[in-house]
């Protein structure tokens, strides 16, 4: 990560936040699931760590290095850490790319200081990827706008205290609205083989705000997505440097028929390719980080190479680690062991790797023409 942090990608500014999330300390998660979350996301705030996941100024832009570089870091040392982090900014990154100054100043200082935990609900029963299948309908009721349907696989359901909901509205089509949690009820609690706050959500004549304009709903969730996918690989990015990790210490210490693991050349070429896939993946995901720092335009394609291959590659790196590992690698408990299952969810999160490759091959076929 060291050597990394020399590339043309990054300035001093983000050498000095490596330094602060190396820093951090990451609090003893006993209790609950939710207990943890809550206090991860509070001392992060407390550290002032979470002040890249809002842009407070009206026009300004996300910090997308900085926001990759903190997920990176973070996953490499604890997966639920980064996902407290991650979900700071991609549950309000609508009311700070379209919200309105008041939409800001209510929602957003909370979230940066840790005090408000923000949801992100797209996701239905049977609309994921294709946002055109939203069956959740939205009316105008006065000032303020009526809820009615189902959401699932919302992450950080059942400890937000708002979450942004796209809605469908009889006239204007895909919208974005703000929910305060005691507006909706959770249906059920969904548990995964990495645990985290997962919920379905069920809105009945729920009272929401709407952000931006009507009809705009499409175009805040691509451009939140825009922000927020290349971060996902980064996290898998993260995940596959503490593998590759773990996997050295292992060889190295491993002795097997008279000699340490590490000397056998079939490890040594494993080791290469985990190696290869690492830094192919840190360039794939600085540059798509970089390249929406440095202009205004979409980076669709760009972001979806950088999940895509961050994210499979990444699976690939921390199935060889546990390999190296051999029986030992499929304890319960062990390192490699929790980060087989961590990896697996980010490979469909924000997009399956299916529809990031329908991303890249139109992006593509436009540039052809």
């Amino acid at each position: 990560m060291k050597s990394c942090l020399e590339w043309p990608f990054f300035e001093e500014r983000h050498r000095r936040l490596a330094a602060e999330l190396q820093a951090f300390e990451i609090p003893e998660q006993d209790g609950s699931l939710d207990d943890a979350c809550r206090s991860l996301v509070r001392k992060l705030g407390e550290a002032g760590l979470l002040r890249h996941c809002c842009v407070l100024e009206e026009g300004g832009r996300f910090d997308v290095t900085s926001l990759a570089l903190s997920r990176d870091i973070l996953a490499r040392r604890d997966a639920l850490a980064d996902f407290a982090f991650a979900m700071q900014g991609l549950g309000t990154g609508p009311i700070s790319l379209f919200g309105s100054s008041s939409q800001r100043k209510k929602y957003l200082p909370g979230v940066i200081h840790g005090k408000k935990i923000p949801g992100f609900a797209l996701s239905e029963p049977q609309a994921g990827s294709d946002v055109g299948a939203i069956a959740t309908r939205a009316r105008r009721d006065g000032s303020l706008w009526v809820l009615d349907g189902t959401k699932t696989w919302i992450s950080n359901g059942g400890i937000a205290d708002h979450y942004v909901v796209f809605a469908k509205a009889a006239d204007e089509g895909l919208s974005a609205f703000i929910v305060d949690a005691e507006a909706l009820k959770i249906k059920n609690r969904i548990e995964t083989i990495a645990p985290h706050p997962l919920a379905t959500l069920e809105l009945s004549a729920s009272k929401a705000e709407l952000i931006g304009a009507p009809g705009q709903g499409f175009k805040i969730a691509m451009a939140t997505l825009d922000v927020f996918r290349t971060t996902v690989g980064a996290a898998a990015l993260g995940l596959a440097r503490r593998a590759l990790d773990e996997a050295l210490a292992r060889v190295k210490s491993r002795q097997v028929f008279g000699k340490a693991l590490a000397e056998f050349q079939l490890t040594q070429a494993r080791l290469a390719d985990m190696a290869l896939a690492v830094d192919a993946a840190a360039l794939l995901v600085y540059r798509a980080a970089w390249a929406k720092d440095k202009g205004n335009g979409r980076i669709t394609r760009e972001a979806a190479m950088a999940k895509l291959f961050a994210t499979e590659s990444a699976q690939q790196v921390i199935d060889s680690a546990l390999q190296l590992f051999g029986g030992a690698g499929v304890v319960a408990g062990m390192v490699v062991e929790r980060l087989y299952r961590e990896i697996r969810a980010l490979r469909i999160y924000e997009g399956t790797s299916e529809i990031q490759k329908l991303v890249i091959a139109g992006a593509v076929l436009k540039g052809a023409k």
